[in-house]
């Protein structure tokens, strides 16, 4: 077993619910969550991989389809129950697909938008009662920048990804006051499998587009995942969107 090495760090005593933990920049975000101290509960639909990750990044691990209202609900008690309570939520389970709107099915159009956006909002809801009644908690859900600029062949993945962002604007004057702080994390094209199905042209036009020439890699992406969740780096953020994203949108 290869765990990172945990010290007191930024996130000593947190409790982290981290979905789509098992590759990719949900891997990343436990790694770095695990190593500054957090107490982990690992979610992922791909069981084997998700036992890797646990074996890898400590914590436990908790198998669920997140596009599941009772899944759900059922993987945030066990979290709560396992690690006590859930401090920090981390929403970083999707899917992405490249089809054109007029080779489109509503069968892809509506997978997408259940595993991008739906889980989102199951998740959030699942953790809230729990965070509020403790008087606290993160959330940071994953975005992209294409949800902000749009992409070819991304229609779907586009629309649930602006949704991303759009729900944590709105839910982050819902629950701020209350100390409940939600961001979004709208990273650019970054290497994991992810990105596998889409084409090499596609994938060729993007990096050539990109004023640093180059995808990012999930270990970019974790610390910025990491300050969020962290006191006292991320106490004056809520309802943001933070973007490495390689110079693809700047704002």
């Amino acid at each position: 077993m290869n765990q990172p090495t945990r010290s007191h760090g930024q996130l000593t005593g947190r409790r982290c619910l981290v979905t789509g933990a098992a590759s990719g920049i949900g891997r990343a975000i436990a790694g770095a969550f695990a190593a500054a101290g957090a107490e982990l509960c690992l979610t992922d639909l791909d069981a084997d991989r998700l036992s890797r990750a646990v074996d890898e990044c400590g914590g436990s691990g908790h198998p669920a389809d997140v596009t599941d209202p009772a899944a759900v609900a059922e993987l945030v008690e066990t979290a709560a129950r396992r690690l006590g309570g859930v401090d920090v939520l981390v929403n970083c389970a999707g899917i992405l697909t490249e089809v054109p709107l007029t080779d489109m099915d509503v069968t892809t159009w509506q997978r997408t938008l259940d595993a991008d956006l739906t889980s989102v909002f199951l998740t959030c809801r699942a953790v809230l009662p729990g965070m509020l009644a403790a008087g606290g908690g993160r959330i940071v859900n994953i975005a992209s920048q294409l949800g902000q600029k749009g992409g070819e062949g991304l229609t779907h993945y586009c629309a649930a990804k602006a949704g991303v962002i759009g729900f944590t604007k709105a839910l982050a004057r819902e629950v701020s006051g209350r100390g409940v702080l939600v961001n979004a994390i709208a990273p650019g094209p970054i290497s994991t499998p992810l990105i596998d199905g889409l084409s090499p042209e596609w994938k060729r036009a993007k990096e050539a587009e990109l004023p640093l020439g180059r995808f990012g890699t999930p270990e970019e992406v974790a610390p910025t995942a990491l300050l969020l969740a962290s006191d006292p780096g991320g106490n004056l953020y809520t309802g943001q969107t933070l973007g490495p994203n390689s110079g693809d949108v700047m704002a």
